[in-house]
């Protein structure tokens, strides 16, 4: 698996995957296909951008003649699907942009697998594709999917097109799900950037409803590394959890934010719940410990202290999120974007 077609690259976990994989393997190929909506940010890999194992091809997955094109010239071994519609509030206000880039643009990827004999698929997916649960419980693979928002929908659509590709046509296909990803480089609309960068300058903190909503929290480099262990061990039609054992309701991430910033209780703000608003997130990841010899080693105490120190770190990256120049083209973007 040298040979790596990864879409949504310029994403918060495609990113970070990609660096992953450039520290991790000399002998790596990496062609990162990314549309480069809202969230797709090129400053993200602007360290790497010149290393010449790695390759940006700015493609829409559903465009299926320039994803074909892409493939014939760049054989890749595998395709690795991030690319996605992934806010939930968004999909709620307009589940379009989500049917389109999540399922259909998943299918477009599936048919090039399979015309092109891909050695393996794998589809970046979540846990948000199996509803909510109650007070006590983990969701397992073997959880029926109950999607409750427009989002999490399509990507259990996305799920079920990979897994017939599976069962119908023999596609060497694999499925990771996940728990919430937090870590550097995340689009500042998440729960812990958006948090983080509003207290840096005393905005207010909009908490949904009571704030008792739980959410089992992953490093994003535990995941990338989860992921790496789906790639390249994983079996063929199957589906691979991965969680944090981090569970925190948002009031008590809230709290814990503040006081690594030195900020007052006072900037929360209760607002309106979301509409279907899952209650609770927990992962039971023992099949990925079992298979694929993967456990998270970032506690969740030190990836967010790390995490809060990245941002604190960062003011132009956050800057030119907030001012929208992080879509420059690229000469103008090397002259701005700091280490």
């Amino acid at each position: 698996m040298n040979r790596l077609l990864i879409t949504g690259g310029c994403g918060f976990i495609g990113s970070n995957f990609i660096r992953l994989q450039l520290a991790e393997y000399t002998n790596v190929q990496i062609a990162n296909v990314d549309v480069l909506t809202y969230a797709g940010n090129p400053d993200n890999l602007a360290d790497v951008a010149d290393d010449p194992r790695y390759s940006f091809h700015q493609i829409d997955i559903t465009d299926e003649a320039a994803i074909r094109q892409l493939m014939e010239e760049f054989q890749p071994d595998a395709i690795l699907n991030f690319a996605a519609e992934s806010h939930v509030d968004r999909s709620i206000q307009n589940s379009s942009p989500f049917v389109q880039t999540n399922i259909t643009g998943t299918q477009v990827l599936l048919d090039a697998a399979k015309h092109f004999g891909i050695a393996r698929y794998l589809q970046v997916s979540t846990d948000e594709v199996y509803g909510s649960l109650g007070p006590t419980g983990y969701f397992t693979e073997e959880t029926p999917l109950a999607p409750n928002s427009p989002y999490s929908a399509s990507k259990a659509s996305a799920d079920l097109l990979v897994r017939s590709y599976h069962e119908t046509f023999s596609l060497p296909a694999v499925i990771t799900r996940c728990s919430n990803n937090y870590g550097a480089f995340q689009f500042p609309e998440k729960l812990i950037p958006l948090f983080v960068t509003n207290a840096m300058n005393d905005i207010a903190l909009p908490i949904y409803g009571k704030g008792d909503n739980v959410r089992d929290w992953i490093h994003v480099l535990d995941h990338s590394r989860g992921i790496d262990a789906a790639l390249r061990h994983g079996q063929d039609g199957e589906v691979y959890n991965f969680g944090g054992d981090s569970e925190r309701t948002n009031m008590e991430l809230t709290s814990e934010l503040l006081r690594i910033l030195d900020k007052p209780a006072s900037l929360i703000r209760h607002v309106e719940d979301r509409l279907g608003h899952d209650r609770r997130y927990a992962i039971d990841f023992s099949k990925a410990t079992r298979e694929l010899g993967w456990t998270p080693e970032v506690t969740f105490e030190q990836g967010l202290q790390e995490t809060v120190e990245w941002y604190l770190s960062h003011p132009v990256w956050i800057e030119r999120i907030k001012s929208g120049t992080y879509h420059q083209a690229p000469a103008e973007r090397a002259a701005a974007v700091t280490a």
